[in-house]
């Protein structure tokens, strides 16, 4: 499936308001036109305050990837020292009340970060500290449908510092939108799809939900679902009806046979549609649509992991909830971006780490064909170091209500195979308390949903005994971040454990593990790419990623490429000898070192073919093979400029080869977009690259020039970046310095219509210019 149209599909899940949709439901989104005011204001939650002089904005938003970095930031290192302290959104909204009399009103943010207070027309609807997930309030009895000024309110407060380990972001990050239904609906959360068999020639579904009469008076309501298979097929359950008294819930079980299913795979991600609607007095009172798939999966103690009839090994990566320039208010079409990218390198499987993520990104995981490992808690009730004032706070208030609501808004998800209790948990579970903390989770979990495997990212098991007091045992997978070995120990030790690595380094000797030991199910690699946060001044950022902030790709996603792909593919890295080889040694893509007085020069190349032969200036540097054991190629060669090209050879035949050039004195801007055209809408977004080049077009690396962006037409610029995890320019800017000898941009449509032109320029370099579409 083509990029734009596996986008086109999650669009149309993406945001608060798209998710229930369906007629007879009205869903209003309010993101536009709210005032807001960085800091404290006594009494802002009152009707008559005056925030005339309030910043006017939409959200999404993200107040603290807005600031400057500051070293004294009170969020410090895990929040990436930006943001922090309190923010205020005020909105004054006008209700139809021709439309919505007689209904059920209904308010959601799909996320506020964090310790939120929400008012409306001065009644306070609740307060809610966990920052990772929506907040659905029912206002029903506060709302004026009169005409008048409905005014919402919300406070978020981030002064509880350091709170997080990594970037989290503030305010109100995701969409708000207004629901209204029937008094007769259909509860949220309720519908739970499972396949409890399947056949190539048939799979069973059941469905299960909930409706509550909120009405005054006895109803006689008929439910019925209808399964939409990928192609339009429907398949419909027996209809059933049930009087419900006011005030009652009515719970539900309907079953039905799609014959010749189509499975959910990562190679063909089928998805599949569960209508559930209500109906009495002879028409349709309510209507939910929840996604499903159809598969089999299943963990084995003596070959890991399967998917549907066939034995893989799980390749993952972990994200975090930022994304780079953007912070943590990110469209959906970012997150196709990324897991897009990541699929190409060869991953098959993305871990959540570690908090629940918007719905766009599950939507995704969905329709790109990513298997979901989703978690929910970074700390239960101990404190971890660099986040002290954390969820631990808050825990014992607020883990079953965060548990059951996170579990219920993803259990349908097709990509969704296995749920974490929680990542590197400091509680002492050798403990009684710390074993009732864990045993209450698993049992909830389970409750909610039976259907799939728990584990837990397990910290340091073999040091506190985890193997051996039966404490793992109580896992569907044991699974222990790093310390692969000791791992691998406990199933020998214990030969019908059946074992995951949940967070692995990228070192070669972990993939070994994995790749030679059919026990190993498989592992997820720390990270995806380079988040904000978790990094010690002067570093804003971890360098942990298999592509930069920017989605541009780095020598330890080829080398990932070259172990997890079949496709024949070979590339050229070299080590650094920048002046940032003071901070951190890495490899760059390029044959034009910095030190004029190179002499020799080690090229790294990756690759997945049987030989590689390297070429300098058209003269053959030698042929290697390609070691069985992974490791990279490595050629010393005296340094000349010119061309260097790597060549791989299946078979004697070449079959893949990659050139890196020498660049001259640079001269010019070369710019570049990813898409052509976007669409007016928050969720699309476009980016830009603006590269260095010499007069024959090849990238000079070794330039600090500062390099700006101008945008003219219906579009805006969301933010710059230069993956420099050392930089401490503002990310909200039109200029950024350049970096290996580029930046990046992020455009958005401002209006329906039009053509977006894009300029990049800096001194003494010609410029250049790129342009959008609105389609």
């Amino acid at each position: 499936m083509s990029f734009r149209k596996l986008l086109f599909g999650i669009l149309l899940l993406a945001g608060a308001c798209a998710l229930n949709a369906a007629e007879p439901r009205t869903s209003i989104n309010i993101d536009k036109s709210w005032r807001f005011l960085r800091g404290d204001a006594e009494g802002a939650w009152r009707a008559g305050f005056d925030d005339a002089a309030w910043r006017l904005l939409d959200v999404p938003h993200d107040w603290g990837i807005e600031d400057d970095y500051a070293q004294d930031s009170p969020v410090k290192r895990g929040g990436g020292y930006l943001g922090g302290g309190v923010g205020w959104y005020r909105k004054a909204l006008k209700l139809d009340g021709k439309d919505l009399a007689g209904k059920r009103i209904y308010i959601e943010f799909g996320g506020v970060m964090a310790n939120s207070d929400v008012w409306i027309n001065e009644h306070l609807l609740g307060h809610r500290p966990f920052g990772y997930l929506p907040l659905y309030y029912d206002i029903t009895d506060y709302v004026k449908l009169d005409g008048t000024d409905n005014v919402i309110a919300v406070r978020a407060d981030n002064t509880e510092q350091p709170a997080s380990r990594w970037y989290a972001g503030d305010g109100i990050y995701r969409h708000v939108c207004i629901h209204a239904m029937d008094p007769v609906h259909i509860d949220e959360g309720s519908v739970f799809v499972t396949t409890p068999a399947i056949s190539d020639a048939e799979a069973q579904v059941r469905v299960e939900s909930s409706f509550t009469n909120r009405s005054d008076r006895t109803r006689k309501v008929t439910v019925q679902t209808t399964l939409i298979s990928p192609k339009g097929k429907k398949t419909r359950t027996a209809p059933q009806t049930f009087t419900a008294a006011p005030g009652q819930q009515v719970s539900t079980v309907q079953t039905a046979t799609v014959r010749n299913p189509a499975r959910w795979d990562i190679d063909s991600p089928n998805v599949y549609k569960a209508v559930t609607t209500l109906k009495a007095d002879g028409k349709v009172i309510d209507s939910r649509t929840d996604n499903f798939g159809i598969k089999e999966t299943e963990f084995r103690s003596d070959t890991g992991f399967w998917l549907n009839g066939r034995n893989i090994k799980i390749k993952g990566t972990c994200l975090h909830n930022d994304a780079g320039a953007l912070g943590s208010a990110v469209p959906a079409s970012v997150w196709v971006r990324r897991l897009t990218l990541l699929k190409e390198l060869g991953c098959n499987a993305i871990r959540c780490g570690h908090s629940p993520m918007d719905q766009a990104f599950y939507d995704a995981c969905d329709q790109v064909g990513l298997l979901l490992f989703d978690e929910t808690f970074d700390t239960w009730t101990a404190a971890k170091p660099n986040a002290q004032r954390a969820y631990n706070l808050y825990w014992k208030e607020w883990w079953a209500y965060d548990c059951e609501q996170q579990i219920r808004r993803v259990r349908n998800h097709p990509s969704l195979f296995i749920y974490s209790l929680g990542n590197e948990i400091r509680d002492n579970v050798n403990r009684p308390e710390g074993f009732a903390t864990f045993k209450g989770l698993l049992d909830l979990t389970k409750r909610l949903d039976p259907t799939k495997p728990v584990t837990m990212a397990l910290f340091r098991p073999a040091e506190s005994g985890l193997y051996d007091n039966g404490f793992v045992e109580n896992l569907d997978v044991v699974g222990t971040n790093y310390r692969e070995t000791q791992l691998l120990q406990a199933w020998k030790d214990k030969p019908t454990r059946k074992i995951m690595g949940t967070e692995n380094g990228s070192q070669r000797e972990s993939w070994l593990l994995v790749r030679d030991n059919p026990a190993f199910s498989g592992q997820f690699i720390w990270t995806g790419f380079e988040y904000l946060g978790e990094a010690d001044w002067p570093k804003i950022g971890s360098s942990s990623g298999l592509f930069y902030r920017s989605g541009a790709w780095k020598s330890i996603g080829w080398q990932r490429r070259s172990w997890w792909t079949d496709e024949p593919m070979v590339r050229i890295y070299r080590p650094d000898d920048g002046p940032r080889t003071a901070f951190a040694r890495e490899m760059v893509e390029d044959y034009t070192p910095s030190n004029p007085d190179t002499k020799t020069v080690e090229l790294t190349v990756y690759s997945n073919c049987e030989e590689v032969e390297l070429f300098r200036n058209g003269v053959s540097m030698g042929r290697q093979p390609v070691p069985e054991d992974d490791s990279p190629n490595v050629f010393k060669v005296d340094f000349v400029p010119g061309t260097v090209k790597a060549v791989g050879l299946n078979g004697g035949r070449a079959v893949a080869e990659h050139v890196l050039r020498t660049a001259s004195a640079p001269v010019r801007l070369h710019l570049t977009a990813e898409r052509s055209t976007i669409p007016y809408d928050w969720e699309e977004v476009v980016y830009v690259r603006a590269e260095i080049e010499d007069a024959d077009g090849v990238r000079y690396p070794n330039s600090d020039h500062r390099i700006t962006l101008q945008v003219s037409g219906p579009g805006e610029l969301l933010g710059v970046d230069n993956d420099d995890a050392y930089s401490h320019e503002r990310y909200k800017s039109d200029w950024r310095t350049a970096y290996r000898g580029q930046i990046s941009g992020i455009i958005r449509a401002t209006a329906a219509s039009g053509t977006i032109t894009v300029t990049a320029t800096a001194d003494g370099l010609e410029p250049s210019t790129v342009q959008v579409r609105i389609r």
